[in-house]
């Protein structure tokens, strides 16, 4: 009788105010934050986005600059944009890998349980991982400098063009990389995913050899990849050749990706929490 009472005398509960845009966005930028302060534990992680990229520059150039381009420096103008095609591929899978991590730890649904926005440790995931994709691009055009690598005639603009339109591209395919570390149980697993789907689509594309030097039944393919389409933009931007077309068609790409894959990856994400 008294718990009755009690009960009916208790005020009904009122959910908690939803955090404002401007909160969520500070709570977006902690999360990011606690992203790029774990690499300080965890330096091997900036290594795989560091060493891999420079081994790749290094060994395509002098390994089969000289047979492909006649020389390790002309080739360099051709795959330098290339090989950061395919290390942007590459970086989009830590998302999927640093996201399974949390999730399959608990640390997710520890920050959902939290009295922040929602979204915010999604978005404050795959911020980090923009930051880290900047941090790999940078490297790359530090050491194609090196090398031999020069800028054309678009200079500082077609270079900061360059870095949006990547970055940009790259926040539509870090969505694929969302859905897989959802959907996966270990996070070893979506190692495996992006190698055994991004290493044929970049090497079936022309961001390391010309795509008239490849069979009739293959170039059909190339010419619409993906990696061919963001490839021919960079060079562009970077080095010489058309632009508008290439970059046009680059966004196009990814605004698809991200109309696919977000709303799988968002509707994934609901049913495991």
């Amino acid at each position: 009788m008294t718990a009755t009472a009690t009960a009916a005398a208790s005020p009904p509960l009122t959910p908690s105010r939803r955090p404002s845009t401007v909160a969520g966005l500070q709570h977006t930028m902690t999360l990011a934050w606690r992203s790029l302060v774990q690499i300080k534990h965890n330096p091997m992680e900036l290594l795989d986005l560091s060493i891999q990229p420079v081994m790749f520059v290094l060994l395509f150039t002098f390994v089969f600059g000289g047979a492909i381009a006649g020389s390790p420096g002309d080739y360099l103008l051709f795959a330098l944009p290339g090989i950061i095609v395919q290390n942007a591929f590459f970086a989009t899978m830590t998302t999927g890998f640093g996201l399974n991590h949390d999730l399959t730890k608990g640390v997710f649904d520890r920050l959902r349980s939290l009295p922040i926005a929602r979204w915010a440790p999604l978005a404050g995931r795959i911020l980090a991982d923009t930051v880290k994709q900047a941090w790999s691009v940078t490297l790359l055009l530090g050491v194609g400098m090196v090398l031999g690598f020069r800028l054309g005639d678009n200079g500082i603009v077609g270079l900061l063009g360059a870095f949006a339109l990547l970055l940009a591209f790259s926040l539509a395919a870090a969505w694929i990389s969302v859905l897989v570390g959802v959907l996966v149980s270990e996070p070893d697993k979506v190692q495996i995913f992006g190698f055994m789907v991004i290493f044929p689509l970049t090497f079936t594309s022309n961001a390391f050899v010309p795509t008239e030097t490849m069979p009739g039944w293959l170039q059909a393919w190339v010419e619409v990849n993906p990696v061919t389409v963001l490839a021919d933009a960079l060079r562009g931007l970077l080095v010489a050749g058309p632009v508008a077309g290439p970059v046009v068609q680059s966004l196009i790409w990814a605004a698809v990706l991200a109309a696919i894959f977000a709303p799988l990856s968002v509707r994934a994400l609901r049913r495991r929490g």
